[in-house]
Parts: C-alpha cells; structure tokens; sequence
C-alpha cells in the first residue's frame, strides 16, 4: 500500500511549520516568527490512527512578483499537485486576510479536498472567530494550536477520512517491481527507456493510480519485471526536475512499491553529498539495492578508473556496502546487459529465507571465534537462539538475556557472520534483540 499524502499550506507565518512539528513529533521543521523561513518543502512520515500517510511542510503562498517569493509559491503548487488531501492553516487571531483569499483561490482549482486549520486558538473565547473561515469555499474549519497542539485529533479524523482507497496494480509475486531514482540529468529516463529497447519483447502500459506514473511491464529471459516510474517523465517531467531540484515524494513513493530500487549516479560528474541523501530513502526503506554509475562511456579511463571509482562508493556510501555496483551507458547500451541479472540475484537475496537450525549454527560459530560483550558490571550478553521472521528485507530476532548488551558493533559483527554464510548481496538485513522471556 502506498501512504497517501497530506499538504500543509498557507500565507507566510501563521503556524504551518509548528503543526507540522506536532503532527510529526519531533522539531524537523525550523520554527521561527518570521515570515518564510522554511522556503522548501520538507517531507516525513505521520501516522494518525490506523493511517500512515506523507505529510508535507510547505513555505508560505504569497502573491508576489519577488524571486524568493515565487520560488516559494511555486514549492507549495508542487506540493499542492502531489497532495491527497490538504490542509490550509490561516491565522484565527488575524481573521481572513486577502493573501488567504488568494491561496483559498488556488486551492479551489485545484479540486482536492481541503481541511482549514484555524490556528491559534488557544483561547476557547475565540473559537466562535472561526466561523468567518467558511467563507472562503475551500473546506471545513477546525479551531487549532499548533503550539499546544489542542484540536489537531479532530482536524486529522477529517483529512484521513478524504484519503483515497488504495488502488494501485498489483502484480503476483514473481513479478520483480524496480524503480529508478537518482538527482537530475543522471540519465534515468534514458536508462528505463534503454532497458525497455533492450529487451525487444512485447511492452504495454498499465496506468498507475499515484498521479502522473506509469508503470511499465515487460519480460526478459521469462522473467517478468515492472519498471515503476519516479520521474514523471510522461508528464511534466522537466517542470518537476528543473523547479525543485529532486522531487523527493516521487522517489518515497516509488520505492515503497518497490523490490529493487537502482540507485542512479553520474559516472562523468562523479558522487556529490545529494546522492547519498537520495540512496539513504531506499536503504532506510529496506528495499533491495543496485548501484548504477551511468555514462561510464563518457568518462576518460585507464586500468585504474573502475576501482578507483568503486573505492569512492563505498566510502561515501558506507551504510550500503552490500549493494553491487553496476557501470554501463544508457547512450550506447555499454555493459547494459550486466543489469537484469543483477537486479535478479538482489531481489532473490532481498526474499531469502534461512532455515532455523542453519541459522543457529552460523550465530554459534560467531559466538565461538568472537565471544559476546559484557557491560561495565560484567554482565555477558547470552544469545540463547534466533530465527529469521520476514523477508524484503532478511529479518532476524535473536533472543537474549538482555536487549541492551546488544552493541551495534557486535550486531554488525553477526550481520557480517550473516552475510558470508548466506550472501544476501544488495539487501539490507535487520536484526532484533528480543528478551527471551518475551518469546
């Protein structure tokens, strides 16, 4: 299932930063009484009830001709466009202002539903001010603090109840669904349309229902592969990429629909800081990984070029050092033929199960060569057995004496145990701690 997605939006400097604060619970947001302080869209995960959804942080609509100002506006229509459901926060001590009559203008056309956030409104004497927001034609009105968070409960059970039903085409489970992210210009159109000319088998389209994406059935070698697409490159592709950079939401989406996630790198420009920021969605997410320096043809080599390379990928991307690497050219179709097969042995290690017993006697042999930690009073962490609970990514409990002797350093240890045992190439694995008494 793919979280639908809730917008913040509203003129500068009425609260929209500290309600989404709240709703997230934690201080992502920079909160500050000044007007446009967040000037780009900040994304998480929220969670009300039984719903999970993607909840948006916009800087402020303002009509104006000012750069900053139209930078901003323009943020907040993307974010418009990508949203299910938004929410307009106005300022119920100030009343309605004409900049909330121009964004409740450019709410109107876009014919989503909308929830009015009245915010600030600690007050309850004030609550009966809130009533003049009917006027404005875009939706219900809730008396809320973002600073207190009072009334966010019933302005939440109004949004979740507009979030569509889940719709997307489901494919069986032999179907591997890839999806391609990476900056702009790193050549990921080219490398999905070079992957589906490639194959020379029969293509057809099935309309997804996120917005603007296509996903793009085919088979090779009778394996049937879904190309899930994360750049809107159907539809206003250029207008995404080129206006906010890297559309962050497309990318969460995809790979959430996604087995095997090809992170995309420009092998003339070489790694910059966003790359990371982009591969760590993915990593984080559990999806199967393949790292894919395109335009290798363009870069000027000698004997040492490749390794050199892969030394500076796995530098910059530690934390995924189980993901195979895969150099080729979408433009010539160099080395393209080394993907697929890659993408399939990840996504066979990402589904990998391990019997219990086998399991055991690879912990144990780890346990023997590099015995448990002990804290400070001397308390050994006793692992007494472990077994793998779900696949997409391999997950393992291990029940223990105590959780907390578990050190990162050790679990990493027992990961690499793991992984030479059984292999789980481009997969991430979890491992949990579990009191044994709790089994």
């Amino acid at each position: 299932m793919v979280k639908p997605v809730l917008a913040i939006v509203g003129r500068p400097n009425v609260g929209k930063s500290t309600i989404f604060n709240r709703l997230i619970g934690e201080r992502l947001a920079i909160v500050e009484d000044k007007p446009g302080v967040t000037r780009d869209r900040i994304y998480s995960s929220a969670e009300w009830l039984h719903h999970e959804f993607f909840l948006i942080d916009t800087g402020g609509i303002e009509m104006s001709d000012e750069p900053l100002i139209e930078q901003m506006r323009a943020q907040a229509e993307l974010a418009i466009d990508e949203a299910d459901v938004i929410c307009f926060v106005v300022n119920g001590r100030e009343g309605i202002t004409g900049a909330d009559e121009e964004v409740a203008a450019l709410l109107r056309r876009s014919n989503k539903p909308v929830v009015i956030a009245v915010n600030k409104m600690d007050d309850p004497t004030l609550h009966e001010k809130m009533y003049e927001f009917y006027s404005l034609g875009v939706g219900e009105p809730f008396p809320v603090s973002g600073s207190h968070g009072l009334g966010l409960g019933d302005l939440l059970d109004s949004a979740c109840g507009h979030f569509p039903d889940d719709a997307h085409a489901e494919y069986d489970d032999e179907t591997i669904r890839i999806s391609l992210i990476g900056r702009p210009n790193v050549g990921k159109s080219s490398l999905v349309n070079a992957i589906l000319g490639e194959e020379r088998v029969i293509v057809s389209d099935i309309p997804g229902t996120t917005r603007d994406a296509v996903d793009t059935p085919f088979t090779k070698d009778e394996q049937d592969y879904v190309v899930i697409d994360t750049a809107g490159m159907r539809k206003r592709g250029k207008v995404y990429e080129s206006t906010e950079k890297y559309s962050v939401l497309r990318a969460l989406k995809a790979i959430e629909r996604s087995d095997v996630v090809l992170v995309v790198l420009d092998g003339e420009e070489g790694i910059i800081e966003q790359d990371k920021k982009i591969a760590g969605y993915a990593h984080e997410a559990g999806r199967a990984v393949v790292i894919v320096v395109n335009k290798w043809d363009a870069v000027t080599k000698s004997d040492k070029t490749m390794k050199e390379m892969e030394d500076k990928i796995r530098d910059n991307f530690q934390y995924m050092d189980y993901a195979p690497i895969v150099f080729l050219s979408a433009k010539t179709k160099q080395k393209l033929h080394q993907l697929l097969p890659v993408v399939q042995q990840v996504s066979e290690s990402h589904n990998l199960r391990i019997k219990t017993n086998v399991l055991n006697d690879v912990i144990v042999d780890a346990v023997t060569s590099n015995p448990t930690p002990t804290d400070h009073g001397g308390k050994r962490l006793r692992i007494n057995y472990s077994t793998q609970v779900s696949v997409a990514p391999p997950t393992f409990v291990l029940f223990v004496n105590d959780p907390e002797l578990l050190h990162f350093s050790y679990k990493r240890y027992l990961e690499n145990n793991i992984r030479r045992a059984f292999g789980f190439a481009g997969t991430p694995i979890r491992i949990l701690a579990r009191k044994k008494s709790d089994s």
